[in-house]
């Protein structure tokens, strides 16, 4: 992905089998990056490729569902930020996908536009941060979602809700041994991060 600062330039793939809904996300789209469009998995599986940055994939699609095409972009190797975008309310199975953000339909131009934003910072960060930040998105979608008692006797729910956890206090860590070490580095002349 090429970096353009300020306004930054994303190739995105929009997935939707409803054509008039594929379209408005992709005219909204238009006016900040470069946009292809699909109507139904296997054509999404035919435009997606390295340079794709960002997926918006419909969920519930006939022949090829939203989940397969998933699952296919993940065995290409190919790595692009995937939003799921759906009408289905999320259930507990999303814990298991590997996707980065969860919108559910209706969505604005604006939603579409900053989530663009937000994937490609996102990729700026490292494996961790990314995995703790596609968890974290999954933990909120299925609390907007849920009521306490089914959270609490779901066990995907308390396996996504842990895994929260581990991630937030290694990517805490992380954060830690950095200042630790500009502290550190501070301390010296001429390292640029003096305050003095």
């Amino acid at each position: 992905m090429q970096m353009r600062g300020e306004t930054e330039e994303a190739t995105v793939l929009v997935v939707d089998d409803e054509q008039d809904i594929a379209d408005l996300y992709s005219t909204w789209l238009q006016t900040a990056h470069d946009v292809r469009t699909a109507h139904s998995g296997t054509e999404a599986l035919q435009l997606a490729d390295a340079s794709v940055d960002v997926v918006f994939l419909d969920r519930q699609m006939p022949e090829m569902s939203g989940d397969e095409v998933l699952d296919a972009i993940a065995q290409q190797g190919i790595d692009p930020a995937v939003v799921m975008v759906t009408a289905v309310d999320p259930d507990f199975d999303i814990v298991e996908m590997p996707f980065d953000e969860y919108l559910t339909k209706p969505v604005t131009r604006e939603e579409l536009l900053d989530t663009v934003s937000e994937m490609l910072v996102r990729t700026t960060y490292d494996e961790q941060v990314q995995e703790y930040f596609a968890v974290a998105s999954k933990k909120a979608t299925l609390e907007m979602q849920k009521n306490t008692p089914q959270l609490e006797a779901s066990d995907e729910y308390q396996s996504v809700n842990e895994q929260f956890h581990e991630l937030r206090e290694r990517v805490d860590a992380t954060a830690a041994e950095i200042n630790d070490f500009e502290s550190v580095f501070q301390q010296f002349p001429g390292s640029g991060l003096s305050s003095g």
